[in-house]
């Protein structure tokens, strides 16, 4: 009798059983890839990377359980940083140094003519997505773009299977493709709803999913019972503005999510979840001298902030967790920089190579081991414009820069002035090794000099009263240090 109920029982259970079976992700080789990526948010914005006052206890949960690579490089403002990202080239292959035209800053005062700046990514170079879908895998992309997102320049024309650009506004804001939401949502919130929305969707097979959010770039605009509950902390270093301390809070709550959803839906241990940052904090101005009042953060102890290529301005904070390969809490000080992310991607994938040259070197063996060495020594960054903080005053000067280890040259353009540092005695750049060590900054700007060459990098020229920019004649646009 006890067998027959059994049976019974079994034959019962079985549909049951198939449903669950069907309902379940199935086993894939290829990992699934989640980049997401923040707009503005300084190095030490993040709790795990230094800060006291902004909250971040999913960020600091994802570093607990996978790496920090705590010297990665992005561009100094956000347009050059995504075109990179999605090229795998440097600004000097793509043209696509900063944003908008150079007119944006009064550069007739200055000594140089900054290089035309080209605004869209170029139609000839095989984006990330277009790679990894030709490797199989679904593509979606919900957020900011800014490399281009009309006609054939928007993500949905390039290689993402589904594309919803959405920057400019936190509340009521416009979406391309426009899409309905409810009245009063938060941008970060709708674009969350729409990754979690593709992850399940796609679960059973492989899938790449870029979540790059607006938040926190300005207007400074956050949910109100969030702002609430900072307006009692004290400041800490800098860091002291409730609404920004909000917005942070908000894309950590998408992180949050993120991480729940995959483990919901079983899809954790084959997934590498990466998040970080498209250029450095707004901040650090008044403390470099640029600015009397008005940073919204500060990325101390590094020096400076977006717009500038100090490390204040470049350096981003950068998590990857790869369950069952990155050591959960390690940290990796290898410099890195955005084009490293093309060839990591390629080789998680086994995505097929691009019709560009790749700039950098993938990633993967720091992801297995942070005392690991890669095979290039020298990152690179190239700015030959202006990028100004008020009247007068100046986030930077054309300039160009090598990072070998430790050591960072910087050489300015208006008048070869160059300065050297080394990073691990002082972080904050404020000893200049050049004259000291002339001998190491020949060597590095020897390297620096022969990789403009190889590049190609368009130089600026000399400002001879007569210049103008072809597609920008209008008048200058005042200078703010909230601008990109």
């Amino acid at each position: 009798m006890k067998h027959t109920l059994t049976f019974i029982a079994a034959l019962l259970l079985a549909p049951l059983a198939v449903l669950h079976a069907a309902d379940a992700p199935k086993p894939q080789t290829k990992p699934n890839i989640i980049f997401i990526m923040a707009d503005d948010l300084g190095y030490t914005d993040v709790a795990c990377f230094g800060s006291k006052y902004y909250e971040t206890p999913n960020l600091d949960r994802l570093a607990s359980q996978g790496m920090k690579l705590t010297n990665h490089h992005h561009c100094q403002n956000c347009t050059p940083t995504r075109a990179a990202l999605m090229s795998g080239q440097y600004g000097a292959r793509t043209g696509v140094y900063t944003v908008g035209g150079i007119n944006r800053f009064n550069w007739q005062s200055r000594p140089l003519r900054p290089v035309d700046n080209v605004t869209n990514l170029p139609l000839d170079r095989d984006i990330i997505a277009k790679q990894l879908k030709a490797a199989g895998y679904a593509t979606g992309m919900f957020g900011k773009w800014h490399i281009g997102e009309q006609g054939a320049y928007h993500p949905g024309q390039r290689g993402f299977d589904e594309a919803i650009v959405s920057m400019g506004r936190h509340f009521d804001f416009v979406t391309n493709p426009k899409v309905d939401y409810p009245q009063g949502q938060y941008l970060a919130d709708f674009l969350t709803d729409r990754a979690v929305d593709f992850v399940t969707r796609h679960k059973n097979e492989p899938f790449f999913l870029y979540l790059p959010h607006f938040g926190v770039h300005s207007p400074y605009q956050a949910k109100p019972e969030l702002i609430e509950k900072f307006k009692p902390k004290p400041s800490v270093d800098g860091h002291n503005n409730p609404t920004y301390a909000a917005m942070i809070y908000s894309v950590d709550q998408s992180v949050g999510r993120m991480m729940k959803t995959l483990d919901d839906l079983g899809l954790a241990d084959n997934t590498v979840l990466i998040f970080t940052s498209d250029n450095g904090g707004v901040g650090g101005y008044v403390r470099e001298g640029i600015k009397k009042a008005g940073d919204v953060t500060d990325n101390a102890p590094l020096r400076s902030g977006k717009g500038s290529l100090y490390e204040g301005g470049t350096r981003d904070p950068f998590i990857v967790r790869w369950p069952g390969v990155t050591k959960p809490g390690s940290t990796c000080n290898v410099p890195t920089i955005h084009v490293d992310l093309f060839p990591t991607f390629l080789e998680l994938t086994a995505g097929p190579k691009p019709r560009q040259v790749l700039d950098g070197e993938s990633l993967v063996k720091l992801f297995r081991d942070p005392a690991a060495k890669l095979q290039r020594d020298a990152i690179f960054q190239h700015f030959p414009g202006y990028l100004g903080a008020g009247t007068d005053s100046w986030r930077t000067t054309p300039v160009s820069l090598i990072q070998i280890g430790d050591w960072k040259l910087m050489e300015f353009l208006e008048d070869g002035r160059l300065e050297l540092y080394n990073l691990r005695n002082d972080i904050g750049e404020s000893r200049n090794l050049a004259k000291e060590m002339p001998e190491k900054a020949k060597e590095l700007h020897a390297r620096l000099v022969a990789w403009r060459a190889e590049v190609k990098a368009p130089m600026p020229t000399r400002n001879d009263g007569s210049t103008v920019a072809p597609k920008n004649k209008g008048k200058a646009k005042k200078n703010k240090t909230e601008e990109e």
